[in-house]
């Protein structure tokens, strides 16, 4: 199956400023935040996007286009509400200091699962629409593109770290325990049997190595690409690896 990008948006105003933002409009990506989109972007560079999907909010589409602008073929992002910031409720606009001092933020900590926002909606509910909506634009990525296809998806901070923590198997309860900072970029790739975690919260290196090798049409008894490495494999690039293509 294709391989997803997830990248948090860039520093924005609200994050600069320690205010919960949330889905309010108008939150921008800051200066810091634009130099940001701009280094993940030149990271992506070498990398043959197949897609891009991001949040419908004005930061994630202001990291998109920064991103995309670097891309050697024209490619145009679309939005999903679905990989949208979760909804806070009357929590967003709010300062994170204040919060802090609210009932609710321990609960936020130990047990995200149980945790409903006031006026908004439930932390699991958030998982649920997200990690369906990466797995939908990826089986569709996959039908128009081909298994070695990447793509990328732009969104938040609270929604990727809940798609890698499905990923990785874990309870939606130990999640904060992922960290997900702006214009970090995170790498997961799904397969039959299982998804494989490649790289979480990375903010250095060229990502060129994510774009497959030209397939060998010969036969081979190596495991399939659905398969983990016993041992831990090669590395990407070496044509010994059954996660990358053969050249």
């Amino acid at each position: 199956m294709p391989t997803v990008i997830l990248v948090r948006h860039g520093r924005s105003t609200a994050n600069a400023t320690g205010v919960l933002a949330g889905r309010l409009p108008g939150v921008h990506l800051d200066d810091a935040g634009v130099q940001q989109a701009a280094a993940v972007g030149e990271r992506l560079a070498g990398v043959r996007l197949a897609a891009a999907v991001t949040s419908p909010l004005e930061r994630c589409r202001e990291t998109a286009r920064e991103i995309l602008r670097r891309q050697s073929t024209p490619l145009r992002a679309s939005t999903d509400k679905q990989l949208s910031e979760c909804d806070y409720g009357e929590w967003q606009g709010r300062q994170l200091k204040e919060l802090a001092r609210e009932k609710l933020w321990r609960t936020v900590q130990a047990q995200p699962s149980a945790v409903t926002f006031p006026g908004g909606e439930s932390m699991r509910g958030m998982q649920d629409r997200a990690v369906a909506a990466v797995r939908r634009h990826d089986a569709r990525v996959a039908a128009e593109h081909g298994d070695d296809a990447v793509w990328l998806a732009v969104s938040h901070g609270d929604v990727i770290k809940s798609v890698l923590a499905d990923a990785l198997g874990t309870h939606l309860d130990l999640f904060q325990r992922i960290h997900v900072d702006p214009a970090s970029v995170s790498i997961v790739r799904y397969t039959e049997s299982r998804p494989y975690v490649v790289g979480t919260n990375t903010h250095g290196g060229d990502l060129a190595w994510l774009t497959p090798l030209r397939r060998s049409r010969r036969r081979s008894s190596r495991p399939t690409r659905a398969d983990a490495e016993v041992g831990g494999g090669a590395g990407p690039g070496t044509g010994t690896d059954p996660q990358t293509a053969t050249p």
